[in-house]
């Protein structure tokens, strides 16, 4: 019995350029129809991944070198955060040019080629749109600023309140803390209006019920489905439309009537999407980051003229509980049939605090008000729940999404130094919530080196990496069975290889308190013990793969393992 082995993979070596690649990657067909509803997406943060180029930020070069290792993960695509030109005043999600890639990046010609050598091993691209607002610096907000006629119109100018129009024209509250309105000067000098932002000031709201914003969306969907892309990321999908009125938020709003968060008119605005995403011989992917409780109102988005899938958040903030996540379980896969959509299972992102830290807590489940400095975890524990639910989360039917860094089992870097720390949460909460660096660092590919393997020449990665990040290294673990990375690979091999995995039915299995378990199809059960205690296995003729070795036979605590029947 093994309980998790490795398969060999070079970590650098890149693909050839010409016919193909350079290893012997399982293949797609081109045209493989709804190839999405039981894929493995890796998220890629490019600027932490690898650094090609060797000046402390990573890019996509860096990319095109490691997609072998990529590859011998069993991935089916990679999501890129965005990858644009922009003055990163908020991780690339404050964007000036859609149609550029930033320098710090590369080129749109490094782009179309990782594009084409990911193809070529058969892993797809997916990339990020921001549709709630821009840059500061793009050029539509920069004639706003300058007085250009008509300009001001495309966001969300208002005079403000008051006298002199000293108060701002609403009190609603950023989704990084603070206020949501700052004002301009005029062109000679004098105080002017206020433009609205729901993030940072950085980031103004474009207007959706102007023509022109709605245009130049589907259009710059066109021009990345072009260059073989094969899906859309939408960032912060349920924010673009607001009530004219700007009324301010109260207690209770009926749905859809909410001023500036899931108005129904902005189904309109992704029917529109659907259909340029259709429009391709190869129909093309809407993934939609939804953040929302009402369920009836989440799968909205999921209609068959809308969204292909969105994030499933509710399972990702859960504690580590058998009951909650069971209860998130099965409330997902209700609602999703619902709909006819595919359920999606995620354990972490680029905004939310990694598993190996988060589990190890007294209360682990994930909320944005709840981030704060100085909250113990238990290393130890927190890893060994976090095998345990990467296998949970890859036998449950849907979609797997793995974070960059989450297969090596990387902690939270939370003792940043102050003057390291970027991320605008942090600095708009006046330090109080640590932000959204320290799942960020760069990644660590080699035990030794100034960077571990993050580049070759030693340059600073643009965040600092922790002393000993080298021990968790990528290629420490290609060779170690036992570690995460090799758990990972193995659970994704099977998730392609098994039937049951692949297209079996999902059926609950009684279990004693404390265990979960359900089956996929009619031979392979996935159980999870959540206590301290080992317990019994149900019955079964092959164990195929577990999170931790058995005791005596029995399942650990804190343990998942597959079993055959």
């Amino acid at each position: 019995m093994c309980w998790a082995f490795t398969l060999p993979c070079p970590l650098v070596s890149a693909p050839s350029h010409g016919n193909g690649a350079t290893l012997h990657a399982r293949q797609q067909p081109a045209t493989a129809p709804e190839w999405w509803r039981n894929a493995v997406i890796y998220q890629v943060y490019p600027r932490s991944f690898a650094d090609a180029d060797g000046d402390g930020t990573g890019d996509l070069a860096g990319v095109r070198e490691r997609l072998p290792y990529l590859a011998a993960l069993g991935v089916d695509a990679l999501w890129f955060t965005p990858w644009y030109r922009s003055p990163q005043a908020d991780g690339g999600y404050d964007v000036a040019d859609y149609r550029q890639i930033d320098p710090a990046y590369g080129t749109l010609v490094d782009a179309e080629a990782l594009i084409a050598d990911a193809l070529a091993l058969g892993i797809r691209t997916i990339v990020d749109v921001v549709p709630n607002h821009v840059s500061s610096q793009h050029p539509w907000f920069q004639d706003a600023l300058a007085g250009v006629p008509g300009a001001r119109d495309r966001f969300w100018f208002r005079d403000g309140k008051g006298p002199g129009g000293d108060e701002m024209p609403t009190r609603w509250t950023s989704s990084f803390g603070g206020d949501t309105w700052t004002r301009v000067q005029d062109p000679d000098g004098r105080p002017g209006q206020w433009y609205l932002h729901l993030f940072d000031a950085a980031q103004p709201d474009l207007n959706w019920n102007h023509p022109d914003v709605v245009a130049e969306h589907e259009a710059v969907l066109r021009f990345w489905y072009d260059r073989g892309v094969a899906g859309i990321r939408i960032d912060s999908a349920a924010l673009i439309a607001k009530d004219p009125d700007l009324p301010e938020v109260g207690e209770h709003h009926e749905p859809g009537t909410h001023p500036h968060l899931d108005r129904d008119e902005l189904h309109d605005v992704y029917r529109g999407w659907r259909k340029v995403a259709d429009s391709y011989a190869e129909p093309r992917l809407l993934v939609g980051e939804v953040w929302l409780e009402d369920t009836d109102r989440f799968v909205r988005y999921l209609r068959d003229d809308e969204m292909h899938m969105a994030f499933n958040f509710d399972f990702m903030t859960r504690p580590w509980d058998d009951a909650a996540l069971a209860e998130s379980i099965r409330s997902t896969l209700a609602a999703h049939a619902s709909v006819g959509a595919p359920p999606t299972w995620v354990l972490s992102n680029h905004d939310v605090t990694r598993p190996v830290t988060r589990y190890g807590r007294e209360d682990s489940s994930f909320a944005f008000a709840a981030k704060r400095f100085g909250t113990p975890t238990d290393l130890a524990l927190g890893a060994r729940r976090a095998r345990a639910a990467a296998l949970l989360t890859a036998a449950l039917p849907g979609v797997l999404y793995v974070y960059q860094g989450d297969e090596l089992g990387l902690p939270e870097v939370e003792d940043l130094p102050d003057g390291a720390r970027q991320d605008p949460m942090h600095f708009r909460t006046g330090g109080v919530d640590p932000g959204r660096d320290g799942c960020r660092v760069p990644l660590p590919w080699t035990p030794d080196g100034p960077t571990y393997g993050f580049n070759t020449n030693g340059a600073p990665p643009w965040l600092p990496q922790p002393a000993g990040w080298g021990s968790r290294a990528a290629a420490l673990q290609e060779t170690d069975p036992d570690s995460f990375l090799s758990l990972y690979r193995e659970a994704i091999r099977l998730r392609r290889s098994e039937p049951a995995l692949r297209t079996g039915g999902f059926a609950w299995t009684d279990t004693a308190p404390g265990v979960l378990a359900f089956r996929r199809g009619e031979d392979l059960t996935c159980v999870v013990n959540f206590g301290d205690a080992p317990a019994a296995l149900p019955a079964h003729t092959e164990v195929l793969l577990a999170s931790a070795p058995l005791e005596d036979g029995r399942l650990p605590g804190d343990t998942a393992a597959w079993l055959r029947d």
